[in-house]
């Protein structure tokens, strides 16, 4: 479909289906290993081919996407001595779609600029199963013109694509959309917990919100565990959504802003980061909120 060379770091949970689709719809694709060789291998087989280091992945690449899990792993490709900056030459077009701190992101942004490269924040909603499927959403943060250029390997993965404005207004706007998600997803583990406390079973309250204007599409995966006991329906751990409400509160602080319903959710992921349960995912949550009032039957 495409002649620009795709580069992918972090064929992970996300990473494998994007890159997957990306492959798969014509685009030469080289990816770099992962500590799961199993993604990567799946990858080799359909057409992609392996880069050794973030810098040689760089150097023979026009679009290089990154999906880590937040700002300093992201410094650490790009700024490590055999990293993506070292790589860094004309026209190379660095599409972070991590979650990640708007601020270090414009700073990155800057450095490739220095490089003659550009930079664009593609963070992403939506759930693992839809990154195989190629319905993901993608909020962009980029010039108009960088835009233009990575909208077509975008759209390989993402059913919906918007352009924001700036580079770093993607991650501005990711951390909003999780803010809402991750704190509805504290207010569902709450109402569960206080419900099965005073005798409301999980199939009742979910009778009552599943079709109302209380429902949508992240309840529905939420609610799923509860409901069947399938710890696979959102592969997103507790200790990702502590980090991303951090990421939230610091940039609430930098714009002066009061954070009261961001604290709370916050600590609702701390305290289950805390206790050990970081790897778990969001969806577990209910558990861990219902444990801790003593309303979880563990019969």
């Amino acid at each position: 479909m495409g002649d620009k060379r795709i580069g992918f770091i972090g064929v992970g949970y996300m990473g494998h289906g994007m890159a997957r689709n990306i492959v798969e719809k014509g685009w030469p694709l080289t990816v770099m290993g992962h500590r799961n060789r199993e993604p990567v291998e799946d990858l080799l087989k359909r057409g992609a081919r392996e880069a050794a280091s973030p810098k040689e992945l760089a150097e023979n690449s026009d679009i290089l996407f990154i999906c880590v899990t937040g700002s300093p792993q992201i410094e650490d490709l790009m700024r490590r001595s055999d990293g993506i900056l070292a790589g860094a030459h004309d026209g190379l077009i660095v599409v972070d779609t991590s979650t990640a701190i708007p601020d270090s992101t414009i700073a990155l942004a800057a450095e490739l600029e220095a490089k003659g490269a550009a930079m664009a924040d593609a963070p992403l909603g939506g759930t693992p199963a839809q990154a195989e499927t190629g319905e993901l959403s993608a909020m962009v943060g980029a010039s108009p013109e960088v835009y233009a250029t990575i909208e077509p390997v975008i759209r390989a993965w993402a059913a919906k694509s918007v352009h924001l404005g700036p580079v770093g207004d993607g991650h501005k706007m990711k951390l909003l959309n999780n803010f809402l998600s991750l704190g509805y997803g504290a207010l569902y583990a709450e109402a569960l917990a206080i419900a099965r406390k005073v005798g409301i079973s999980p199939e009742t309250f979910d009778s009552v919100i599943r079709g109302s204007r209380m429902d949508c599409g992240f309840y529905q995966t939420f609610i799923e565990y509860t409901l069947t006991g399938d710890r696979e329906v959102h592969k997103f751990t507790l200790r990702n959504a502590h980090k991303d409400l951090r990421y939230l509160a610091a940039m609430a602080n930098e714009a002066g802003i009061a954070n009261h319903v961001g604290s709370a959710a916050k600590n609702a992921f701390a305290y289950a980061e805390g206790i050990g349960r970081g790897d778990d995912y969001v969806p577990l949550l209910a558990d861990v909120i219902a444990e801790a009032n003593g309303a979880l039957d563990k019969t």
